[in-house]
């Protein structure tokens, strides 16, 4: 295949199909297995330092527990592959992240940019390598299909092409050109969905995005669900399995753990908590007061919900969601 022009990123990810096909042969199991645990022993055990992470979903139903954990846990050179808000600004400024493989990043929309992103990357801090989110999307696909790379139709022609690690190609078949871009093999998605069963059968009210390509593509996969719910829940309507066990290493029962992210059906984001980041953030120094009381200060998730206003506050979030909902 002739290559026409080729970004100048690096991949930083795993992308040999068959190495990880071998992987997952040897070291997942397919057996009905309880894999509840709690938060510091899924980081602890899943999450070493310098792994590539995936972390689901966009500004919306992302796995902040498990992200607060693994800044209390002081993980450091970490990769990160996806679009981003407050989770990604945070591990940033907690020292956690090396390298980004960037979908969208530095930005809270209607909420103003992000001084972190933009202080990590002008300073070399972080090396980011560019890709647009349907890319990366793509990516994960290519993984989850065991393929090494796959044709795209976007990037062609920008400056994201530029600094990605994507490729343009001659086409063997037509003669026209066409991206391609690398499989991406995390090792750990982390995702936090509706309910789940205790061996990993998840369920997920709303869009799904790219979830099911993230698990079937990442070594290990932590779930954390707002709750755990019977297999039998689960088997009545098991069209509505999005991510089945199989593909799961570690389920952990956090109710409102994507807070302060927005929860799709369930509750809204916490524009109070997220305001006061991007105020104290704007400065270096406004960022280790911010962590030290709302990471590092408090024990764990539960304690951290307390001190953001506890159940009152939770209720609250959980009005304007549905208020959101019924506004359609």
């Amino acid at each position: 295949m002739e290559i026409l022009e080729e970004g100048v990123g690096e991949i930083i990810s795993k992308f040999d199909p068959e190495e990880h096909r071998r992987w997952a042969r040897e070291n997942k199991s397919r057996a009905l297995e309880d894999k509840t645990m709690s938060i510091k022993e899924a980081v602890s055990k899943f999450v070493p330092d310098g792994a590539y992470i995936f972390f689901g979903f966009f500004g919306s139903r992302v796995p902040m527990a498990l992200l607060y954990e693994i800044i209390r846990s002081r993980k450091r050179n970490l990769s990160v592959g996806r679009g981003g808000l407050y989770d990604l600004d945070i591990l940033i400024a907690s020292g956690c992240v090396k390298k980004f493989d960037r979908g969208y990043g530095g930005g809270f929309e209607v909420l103003g940019l992000s001084s972190v992103f933009r202080r990590a990357m002008e300073s070399g801090q972080i090396k980011v390598i560019e890709w647009s989110n349907t890319a990366f999307a793509w990516r994960l696909k290519a993984a989850a299909m065991g393929i090494p790379f796959i044709p795209i139709r976007t990037l062609m022609g920008t400056d994201v092409f530029k600094y990605s690690a994507a490729k343009v190609v001659k086409c063997p078949y037509t003669g026209m050109k066409v991206g391609v871009v690398p499989a991406c093999y995390p090792d750990v998605s982390m995702i936090h969905v509706h309910r789940c069963d205790k061996y990993g059968n998840a369920q997920i009210d709303g869009i799904t995005t790219f979830d099911l390509d993230a698990a079937k593509a990442a070594r290990r996969v932590i779930l954390s669900t707002e709750e755990i719910v019977d297999t039998e829940t689960i088997r009545n309507e098991p069209w509505r399995t999005d991510i089945p066990y199989f593909y799961v290493d570690a389920v952990i029962e956090v109710p409102w753990g994507a807070h302060p992210t927005n929860m799709p059906h369930l509750y809204y984001m916490d524009e109070e908590i997220l305001t006061e980041w991007i105020q104290k953030s704007k400065t270096p120094e406004g960022v280790e007061p911010f962590l030290d009381k709302y990471v590092y200060g408090v024990e764990d998730f539960d304690a951290y919900l307390e001190l953001i206003g506890g159940m009152k506050k939770m209720r609250y979030l959980r009005n304007l969601e549905l208020l959101r909902l019924a506004k359609g």
